[in-house]
């Protein structure tokens, strides 16, 4: 655990009971962190069903229940619903990074973890994906409220969780743990966008399993 002075965070309405969607360990890392930190009871909700191939789904998700693990944090993993991914990113297979697809894909994750807060008396929802600076976190905090909308007494919390040294946190801590280095975002057709980037560059097309923070000179 980070030993430097850190902001006591509040959630929304003063609430101390959370449900964090979390897409994967590097992300989560320093939100768990900061939670448990200012005493939060939180819970993490671990539903990624855009991430492909299978391989890549569940290197990243036992990823984030080591951690969790290592920490005491109750794990709850949804189910992997990549033929529903699939179907509603029908037509929008050639939409850019942090475009109408990518706002379908959290729509579609944030909606599930909404209705697993509201079944289980969850006040207040919150997510890692904004920590990523690869992210738009105004597309992705617009989500979470549309999310949580249905639910009367259900907020999401919209935390900049980059602010105060939180993404150099990230990275020390996926060094520190030596967690998976993922190198895309992680649907098909962000890894099919990828590895033609990398074509164009005269790089190698993306290796899973290969790339874990701390034991690579690149990882960063």
């Amino acid at each position: 655990m980070n030993e430097k002075p850190r902001q006591s965070l509040t959630p929304p309405d003063g609430q101390k009971k959370v449900l964090l969607h979390s897409c994967c360990a590097p992300c989560s890392g320093e939100v768990m962190e900061a939670m448990i930190a200012s005493g939060i009871d939180y819970t993490i909700f671990f539903y990624t069903p855009n991430i492909h191939p299978e391989r890549e789904y569940l290197l990243r998700k036992d990823e984030n229940i080591r951690f969790a693990d290592k920490h005491g944090v109750p794990f709850v993993d949804a189910d992997y619903d990549k033929d529903d991914w699939f179907a509603r990113a029908k037509g929008m297979e050639w939409e850019p990074e942090r475009g109408v697809r990518c706002t379908m894909c959290f729509d579609m994750r944030f909606e599930r973890t909404a209705l697993y807060a509201h079944e289980h008396d969850f006040p207040v929802m919150t997510s890692s994906l904004g920590i990523s600076r690869w992210k738009n976190m105004a597309q992705i905090n617009e989500c979470g409220q549309r999310a949580v909308s249905p639910y009367d007494g259900l907020s999401y919390w919209d935390f900049n969780w980059r602010k105060g040294g939180g993404s150099a946190r990230m990275i020390e801590i996926s060094k520190q743990e030596r967690f998976y280095q993922q190198e895309y975002c992680g649907c098909a057709y962000s890894l099919r966008d990828t590895n033609a980037h990398r074509r164009s560059q005269g790089r190698p097309a993306i290796e899973l399993g290969k790339l874990y923070y701390g034991t690579n000179d690149d990882a960063s």
